[in-house]
């Protein structure tokens, strides 16, 4: 017997001889703790079966045979319960990593999404991005050329946890290494879509919108890459109209081709971009209608386009009994001069 478990025995000798006398609720209290120490020296449940046997037949040597044989069945089941015990150790220990990793992702992802929005007296912009749980398959982007304009991204990774976060950071670098391009929503996309294929595993796609603002002379160009319709807004006709671009989801083919749109963007008038976690809230089972989600931003068109996309993913989320089932993501791009 080694030193350490010898001097376990010894102090549970100790604790059991006092609970024996005394009864008291401290002895119940001294057991609790000694179980901490029991599981710092990984001593076994059949372990402690044993020396409780042991301490048992030192302290009261005419314990009749009967009881001695019944631990004999106790030290089985111990070591069935043990073998079990151990195993969930193991597993909740390897739970505890992937939590720490996915923390470490998370934490990530944060620091690749915009710290600011640009606002320069000519834009109104708000977004609001909040992951269905702690990693996001969402990604949206902001950037400023040196003459103001602004080139604006949103993105769903299809596939989630560590591999989505290290592919938005990919997009977000290879984004940034095209600066020639952000206002070429098309050529941006296509070789956005060059980077996804060669470096991207065959399981994961990306959808995206990318729109380019010139704020001299208002006009916004846009592509899609198989991502969720937006919707455009005009103050002139006070009307709502799909925002939509067609193309293939970025990684299926590097020979794709992106067309690219074009708006006349008039003073009141607004672009929104959105991720499907938006036009996929469900109400009893059942996806809630573009409509409704129209209705929702005309409710609080008075406002910031801060306070607007706030307003709408309370709404929504309060709708869903307040559980979000997929990432959401709601950005809004108003002309205010």
């Amino acid at each position: 017997m080694n030193n350490t478990v010898q001097k376990l025995e010894e102090s549970y000798k100790q604790i059991l001889q006092t609970f024996l006398h005394d009864k008291s609720e401290q002895g119940l209290y001294e057991a609790q703790q000694f179980s901490k120490i029991l599981l710092e020296h990984q001593i076994s449940p059949e372990e402690l079966v044993s020396i409780h046997r042991s301490i048992l037949e030192e302290l009261f040597p005419s314990v009749s045979n009967e009881v001695q044989d019944s631990f004999e069945l106790l030290l089985e089941v111990m070591m069935g319960y043990g073998l079990a015990y151990r195993e969930h150790q193991s597993l909740r220990d390897r739970q505890r990593e992937l939590e720490s990793e996915i923390d470490v992702a998370a934490n990530m992802q944060q620091t690749l999404l915009p710290k600011e929005i640009p606002a320069d007296g000519v834009l109104d912009i708000g977004v609001i991005s909040v992951p269905a749980t702690k990693m996001s398959g969402d990604y949206y982007h902001f950037v400023r050329d040196e003459n103001g304009n602004v080139g604006v991204a949103i993105a769903d990774i299809i596939g989630k946890g560590v591999p989505a976060a290290l592919c938005m950071s990919m997009i977000k670098y290879a984004m940034d290494s095209l600066p020639e391009q952000r206002l070429r929503p098309g050529a941006l996309l296509e070789n956005l879509n060059r980077v996804v294929e060669q470096n991207v595993d065959d399981s994961m796609f990306i959808t995206m919108m990318y729109g380019a603002y010139d704020t001299g002379s208002h006009e916004f160009h846009y592509s899609g890459a198989g991502h969720e319709p937006g919707f455009y807004y005009s103050a002139s006709t006070d009307q709502f109209e799909e925002l939509y671009a067609k193309g293939l989801v970025l990684g299926v083919s590097r020979h794709t081709k992106f067309r690219e749109y074009h708006k006349k963007v008039e003073k009141g008038d607004f672009i929104v971009f959105l991720s499907d976690g938006v036009t996929e809230c469900r109400v009893d089972d059942e996806f809630i209608e573009r409509e409704e989600i129209v209705k929702m931003i005309r409710k609080y068109m008075h406002l910031s386009a801060q306070e607007i996309v706030k307003n709408v993913y309370q709404d929504l989320v309060k709708l869903q009994d307040f559980t979000l089932r997929d990432d959401f993501t709601l950005m809004i791009l108003r002309r205010e001069v």
